[in-house]
């Protein structure tokens, strides 16, 4: 069986015991994965599960674009959790909800990039319907090649595009999904050496579980979804995503 990463996961969000899920996981093929906070709270929480669960679990601190007029109050507590952390995230811009006003977004998304440049970490990032400003402010700041583009939805212009700035591709749920080409046509032009799977437990289900919680082990389900349009076997997917997360979040 070959070892799988789930480079995207918010254990602590989820229903059923942590312990319970990466004992799945495990069952699955799942080596090991990337637990991401969306503030300072839920950042301690990855945290104490990275500790919990060390040859498992591995921590990322951040605020999601959602809370971000939070960054006020939360911004120094998650610079000062970052330093246990191995990567800033999930951070970013969301302009299709709208949940913080743009501009507070704008705010907190630069202090992230910056202090994962400080602290030389990888970025968590979440963009939706904010493709162009996201492009723009990667361009701008150079952060590129640090950045991971989570759960990506963007089509094979905006891949083409983003690539040329050196980021990696994580690809979630929705690859698997019956009205998924768009993402699967990015998934076709999206770089192998740049490339991962994540699940965003406990979100994005893949089929035909759509109303259940996600969990760790169904990324070996993306894997599957990926393997098939790249048109080459599931090991050597599961073996080139894992590699790229050891990589990205520099685990030996």
């Amino acid at each position: 069986m070959s070892a799988w990463v789930d480079s995207h996961c918010h254990l602590h969000m989820a229903d059923a015991a942590p312990t319970l899920l990466l004992e799945r996981a495990a069952a699955a093929g799942v080596a090991w994965l990337v637990c991401p906070g969306t503030d300072a709270p839920s950042s301690e929480e990855a945290l104490a599960l990275a500790e919990a669960h060390p040859d498992r679990v591995l921590p990322a601190v951040g605020l999601h674009p959602h809370d971000a007029s939070r960054w006020p109050e939360e911004g120094a507590r998650i610079a000062e959790l970052a330093v246990g952390a191995v990567g800033i995230g999930e951070c970013g811009l969301d302009f299709y909800r709208n949940l913080s006003p743009r501009d507070d977004q704008v705010a907190a998304f630069r202090a992230q990039v910056a202090l994962a440049e400080d602290l030389d970490l990888p970025l968590i990032v979440h963009v939706r319907d904010a493709f162009r400003e996201m492009y723009d402010e990667l361009e701008s700041s150079g952060a590129g090649p640090r950045t991971v583009l989570h759960c990506w939805t963007g089509g094979p212009k905006w891949t083409k595009r983003f690539d040329a700035l050196g980021v990696t591709f994580s690809f979630a749920g929705p690859i698997t999904y019956p009205k998924g080409d768009t993402v699967r046509l990015a998934a076709a032009v999206a770089p192998p050496e740049r490339t991962m799977v994540e699940t965003d437990t406990p979100y994005l289900t893949p089929p035909p579980d759509r109303h259940l919680p996600n969990e760790p082990a169904n990324v070996v389900e993306v894997g599957r979804a990926l393997a098939e349009v790249w048109g080459v076997p599931e090991g050597d997917v599961a073996r080139s995503t894992s590699e790229v997360a050891a990589r990205v979040f520099r685990r030996g």
